[in-house]
């Protein structure tokens, strides 16, 4: 009963969030929704026994994805009456998207109750660890069955986080300016300061 419960809960509270990221104005509010989201998908997938899915989904998506867009969308100056304009601007094609993608998914079901689509079945190969939590057995599997293709996804990610690194980064090339003691002990005060009289709302010039 309690699980039933907490299902509904969970279920209701991401169709909430969900439709309140995408409604809400203000960017802001709109990444918290969705890590709200991101939260209560996690409790679903710990009800249904996938607590590394689970995982993810608070680890990645919430400490990580959810997080740099929250940095991202409160850092930049973001005018938000423009990007309000480019929503209403882009709508008609964002409809068009949704039209095609609820298409494929309705001929994709259409095929497989028709029988066209065949599911590839377990050759026993990968057969659970009886006894053991759901973590415990993709840890067995990813550093068994695909222990290569694992490794080869981390150095996949880590020459694109080098390439990341060196696309962005810029090095120092202006010639550097030194101190000259002589020159400063020489100044005079009349080239150091300058009495200025700016007027009301003209502001400070440089």
């Amino acid at each position: 009963m309690i699980q039933l419960l907490a299902f509904y809960l969970f279920a209701a509270i991401v169709i909430a969030s969900g439709a309140l990221t995408i409604l809400a104005r203000n960017p802001v509010h709109s990444v918290l929704w969705l890590i709200l989201a991101f939260f209560n998908a996690a409790g679903l997938m710990v009800i249904i026994g996938a607590e590394f899915i689970a995982m993810l989904l608070v680890i990645v998506y919430v400490g990580a994805v959810a997080v740099l867009f929250l940095f991202v969308v409160m850092m930049l100056d973001i005018d938000f009456a423009e990007l309000r304009a480019g929503f209403v601007k882009n709508f008609p094609l964002g409809i068009a998207v949704a039209v095609v993608l609820l298409a494929e998914l309705v001929l994709g079901i259409g095929a497989y109750r028709a029988g066209a689509l065949e599911l590839g079945t377990p050759d026993g190969t990968a057969a659970p660890i009886v006894g053991e939590s759901n973590i415990e057995n993709i840890g067995a599997l990813l550093y068994t069955e695909y222990l290569f293709l694992f490794e080869a996804a981390g150095l996949i990610l880590l020459v694109a986080m080098v390439g990341a690194i060196v696309l962005t980064h810029r090095g120092n090339r202006a010639p550097r300016a030194h101190q000259n003691i002589g020159r400063q002990i020489a100044r005079r005060p009349e080239e150091a300061t300058v009495n200025t009289r700016p007027e009301v709302g003209q502001g400070v010039q440089l």
